[in-house]
């Protein structure tokens, strides 16, 4: 639980996304598994009005989520 407070551990987690998204290493269809249903979940909220959770924890998710099974696929990106 501590981690998931942690400012210092979700820098981590966004530096990895972000080389992710750039690495050549990683196929553009995995990285459009974590972009689209972020980006919809952001601009289309009211689609899932009975889901409490806040727009950043769905992307904070997902982005920890996509991080470790990127990595565990493709290696960490350098």
């Amino acid at each position: 639980m501590r981690k998931l407070l942690s400012l210092r551990h979700w820098k981590q987690v966004f530096v990895r996304i972000y080389r992710l998204l750039v690495s050549r290493q990683v196929p553009l269809h995995h990285k459009l598994l974590f972009v689209v249903p972020v980006l919809l979940y952001w601009v289309l909220p009211d689609v899932l009005p009975f889901v409490p959770i806040d727009d950043i924890a769905v992307t904070m998710i997902a982005a920890q989520w996509f991080a470790r099974w990127m990595e565990g696929k493709h290696g960490t990106p350098s």
